[in-house]
């Protein structure tokens, strides 16, 4: 990103503030936020609690008694640290990352796992077999996490499988991959939820086991790819 693009930062209540470069899903922005991101993980402001990166922001959350314990009485929290997170937008270029290696996510796009792919074949006038083969074509940026724990909203999928959310929220199993809207993304616990699901992975996850419990982060590239009905039964007792 050659330069700069057009930003707001915003209070969030009294300990948070936002820094927001709008209302969009694009990918150079993205990065930024990244950058952005990983430059406070690796020299936070002081009094700085935690930085959170969405689509196309990123909150800082902050002690505001230890900031106003710094200050004057003509500064508030919210101007100190307003300053000090322009110091690092500013800071010479942002160094952005380069796309990773995808990780390849195991979709069964069975009508079993399916529910919603006929829906989606009406709505865009195309069949259930292209559906499968657009949705597996792109390598995904997962934009963020939210949600539930370990939900990654990715994206963009292409034109032709697009849809929109449902109208009332449904049952979804675990592992259920979606669209809704733009976005692709994998439901990690049984849940209610508004998207058009179009297969399952048998992969587990979230594993609260591990030291790090999630299977993606943000900024990761994800490729789903075809298995049978058979396969995903023999991969789910391994993952057991």
């Amino acid at each position: 990103m050659d330069q700069l693009p057009p930003y707001k930062i915003l209070p969030l209540g009294d300990t948070a503030i936002i820094v927001d470069f709008g209302n969009c899903i694009d990918k150079s922005i993205n990065k930024l936020v990244h950058a952005v991101f990983y430059r406070l993980q690796d020299k936070p402001i002081p009094g700085m609690i935690e930085a959170v990166p969405a689509y196309c922001s990123i909150t800082i959350y902050y002690d505001v008694l230890l900031i106003r314990n710094k200050l004057s009485k003509q500064t508030t929290a919210f101007e100190w640290m307003s300053d000090k997170i322009k110091e690092y937008l500013f800071v010479e270029r942002n160094e952005v990352e380069a796309d990773p290696l995808p990780i390849n996510i195991p979709v069964c796009y069975e009508k079993e796992y399916g529910p919603d792919l006929d829906f989606v074949a009406l709505k865009n006038t195309i069949s259930v077999e292209e559906i499968i083969q657009r949705h597996m074509a792109i390598a995904y940026r997962v934009y963020m996490l939210g949600f539930l724990p370990g939900f990654a909203y990715m994206g963009l999928i292409d034109e032709k499988i697009v849809s929109p959310r449902k109208q009332y929220p449904a049952p979804v199993e675990a592992g259920s991959v979606g669209i809704a809207g733009k976005q692709t993304g994998i439901y990690p616990f049984k849940s209610p939820g508004g998207w058009q699901i179009i297969g399952r992975t048998p992969l587990n996850l979230f594993d609260k086991e591990k030291t790090n419990p999630v299977l993606f982060k943000s900024g990761d590239n994800v490729k789903f790819y075809s298995i049978t009905k058979d396969e995903f039964e023999d991969i789910k007792n391994r993952n057991a």
